[in-house]
């Protein structure tokens, strides 16, 4: 069984490897940490998702021999605009840029490249990897909703991932293991730390500001720094999947979450959340599918 390693790890939020460190491992997938600059509430930090992104990346990296690349910690945050702080950048642009990478490491010689999403809003990734069949490029969406939510029963999460959406339990339990220096005091209080906001429909619409004064929706108070020991481990349990995949896929071969039938929730955070409060239309089951839908706490909460 994985155990989380990342505070025993010595490494930073950015890779330390040298040319020469990429040469003698000679990686043939590459990880890419996609986060935000978004508000989490009065607890956790603009980065929370980056940070996420980052740590999820980082555990896997010392796993398996990939190339661990810099995170895009800018990216579509559209819906958290009334608060202060947050910075976005247009679905176009983060498109752009992630085929960008794609094309810059395929000519490098690494043909694969697992994009790994800690913020839900990112709805565009799906694309990303939809369209890079036939590019010479294989693309996965790292977690996905089912990987979330085996991570969510194994840390014994007390929340669904449609209540747990935003800088609640899933997303600071994380951080209080991984950063606890980050975590600022009072996220353990249910009274007035916790927002729980399960009819949110419109939110593209309107935005979160309809639904949350706090900027949290989810439930922070009942976070600990062992359950996002658990977390980490149990995405990094799962990934082995997608390692085994990998090893042995031709071009036709499905990802794990290719392969998963729709459900009717998205997984763990922010971004898998975002995906299930859209709708049932096709576009909707569309999203439910895992390596088109966002992570499993912020991605994958993110009804948002």
């Amino acid at each position: 069984m994985t155990t989380s390693i990342s505070r025993n790890s010595g490494r930073g939020l950015l890779p330390a490897d040298t040319t020469e460190d990429v040469r003698a491992r000679q990686p043939q997938w590459a990880l890419l940490p996609i986060g935000s600059f978004e508000q989490h509430g009065p607890f956790l930090p603009l980065t929370t998702d980056t940070v996420i992104a980052c740590t999820i990346a980082e555990e896997i990296a010392a796993v398996h021999p990939v190339h661990l690349l810099p995170p895009l910690t800018i990216s579509c945050s559209h819906e958290h605009s009334a608060w202060p702080g947050t910075v976005s950048i247009s679905a176009r642009t983060l498109h752009a840029v992630v085929t960008d990478i794609a094309d810059s490491l395929r000519a490098s010689g690494i043909h694969t490249l697992i994009l790994i999403n800690g913020h839900g809003g990112n709805y565009v990734l799906r694309n990303v990897v939809q369209e890079a069949g036939g590019t010479g490029t294989r693309m996965a969406h790292f977690p996905g909703s089912a990987d979330w939510d085996a991570a969510r029963r194994r840390a014994g999460a007390q929340t669904t991932s449609h209540t747990d959406m935003h800088a609640g339990e899933v997303e600071t339990s994380i951080l209080l293991h991984a950063h606890p220096e980050l975590v600022r005091p009072g996220y353990a209080s249910a009274e007035s730390a916790d927002c729980v906001a399960d009819d949110r429909k419109h939110l593209l619409t309107l935005g979160m500001a309809a639904y949350t004064d706090s900027g949290v929706i989810g439930r922070p108070s009942l976070a600990s720094a062992q359950k996002g020991e658990k977390l980490l481990a149990g995405l990094v349990d799962a990934f082995a999947e997608y390692a085994a995949l990998f090893r042995r896929a031709g071009p036709d071969a499905r990802t794990p979450s290719e392969a998963q039938p729709p459900t009717g929730t998205h997984g763990g955070t922010d971004a898998g959340a975002h995906a299930t409060t859209h709708g049932a239309t096709d576009a909707g089951a569309h999203g439910r599918s895992d390596i088109r839908s966002g992570a499993g706490t912020e991605a994958q909460a993110h009804d948002d």
